[in-house]
């Protein structure tokens, strides 16, 4: 692995560990649904794109989780099980970014298990980083 690549795959993953953790602070604090969802979303977009990089690939400068996981899957399908959660994560940076309307509602037991989720993959990225 080249340690510029990996170098930089770090930096992306410093940033989405930010993001993970504050996810799991204001969950734990009991605080915005809404925040929680952005920032899981950040987290996973993070991460993503730092697995990119790590296997030489240059991230496209979109928030679509989905497609950042199929450009994965050229190279990586063993996370194909969370297409799911991706699809789902896309939208809560693009529904709850800007008005105008109301925010969305989520409710504490969905984002739960997208918070586990994300967390499982963070997991499964950070295991494959350390080899």
């Amino acid at each position: 692995m080249d340690n510029a690549f990996k170098k930089q795959a770090l930096e992306w993953f410093e940033r989405g560990n930010h993001d993970i953790e504050t996810a799991q602070l204001l969950y734990d604090e009991r605080g915005y649904a809404d925040s929680i969802a952005y920032h899981t979303q950040q987290a996973i977009e993070k991460y993503l794109k730092g697995y990119l990089v790590l296997n030489a690939k240059k991230p496209p400068k979109i928030h679509e989780l989905d497609t950042l996981l199929n450009d994965i899957s050229a190279f990586d399908d063993s996370f194909n099980g969370f297409l799911d959660l991706c699809e789902k994560a896309s939208r809560y940076y693009i529904e709850n970014r800007y008005p105008p309307g109301p925010l969305v509602e989520y409710e504490y037991d969905e984002i739960k298990a997208d918070l586990d989720k994300t967390w499982e993959l963070i997991r499964e990225i950070r295991a494959k980083t350390e080899k």
